[in-house]
This record gives C-alpha cells, structure tokens and sequence, in this order.
C-alpha cells in the first residue's frame, strides 16, 4: 500500500529535479495558483488523448479543451489559492499517478468566500525531459458547493 502524504503541494516548492513527479505536481500548482498560462500548457500533455474532468469544464480532450477551461477560470476577477495533500504517488515505469484531495478557496469578485475540497487524480507520463499531465479527474461531493463554485466562474464566460 502507497505511503499517504499529508505535506501539501502549493506551487512554491522548489525542486531542481524535473525527473522527480512532485516537481510537476509543484508545478501545475504553481502555474494554477498564478494564473500562468504558459506554464500551465508545459504541464499538460499535448496529444488528443489528454483528457481533464473536473467541475468547471467537465470533459475535456486535447489542450486546446482544456486550455479554454483555464482560461476561463485565469480571466475571472476571482481570487483563488489551491493545493494538494493527502495523497499518494504511484509510478510504474514513465507514468505516475497521484490520487489524493485539492483544499483551497475561492473569493469571488462580491467577496463571497468558498471553501472548497476536491477528490483528484492526476496521470503524467514522462515525455523525454519533463513529466506531462495526460489525464485529470476532479470531483466536489457537496451538490450546494459544487453548484456556487460552478455559478461563481463560469457565469463570466455566458
């Protein structure tokens, strides 16, 4: 059975390493919790194949989907901070998987604060010099809290 992190991954971890996958868990936090676009794009795999599922885009294939979902959630006047913990590494060879629960908040334009915990996974396969995000899945159990989440950044898109 996998060892159970509970030290949270923000994106302000420092790891010189890329060939270590918290280096890409550190990154995706970091280009998310940024706002970097940029960044974001070197984290996720670039093939069709690649596919997110989370609460505000549901599914998604291929960067240029996926990209559209961040790009919604960056334009948005909402503050946001997010990170992961409580989770597990899995790697088999050049895929790794990190199952494990995103805490954060969101503060919308009104003020209106929402704290949110999301089940996630994450799947990224190594790509010759960096690990890149090939499959996403995110889920909010609270229906009411799913709902606000949804209404506070994809009402700015309408």
């Amino acid at each position: 059975m996998p060892l159970t992190i509970q030290s949270p991954v923000t994106g302000r971890e420092n790891i010189s390493d890329a060939t270590e996958p918290l280096a890409a868990l550190a990154q995706f936090y970091r280009a998310l919790n940024t706002r970097d676009l940029g960044l974001m794009e070197q984290n996720w795999g670039a093939s069709s194949d690649t596919v997110m599922d989370n609460p505000l885009g549901g599914v998604k294939h291929g960067w240029p989907e996926i990209r559209e979902v961040y790009e919604r959630l960056f334009a948005g006047g909402n503050r946001y901070q997010f990170e992961f913990y409580d989770y597990t590494l899995q790697r088999y060879g050049e895929v790794f998987i990190a199952v494990g629960r995103e805490r954060g908040h969101l503060i919308t334009d009104s003020s209106q604060r929402l704290d949110l915990n999301i089940r996630t996974t994450r799947i990224f396969r190594w790509a010759g010099t960096q690990w890149r995000q090939i499959h996403h899945h995110g889920s909010i159990d609270d229906a009411d809290m799913l709902a606000r989440y949804q209404r506070a950044v994809l009402r700015r898109v309408a």
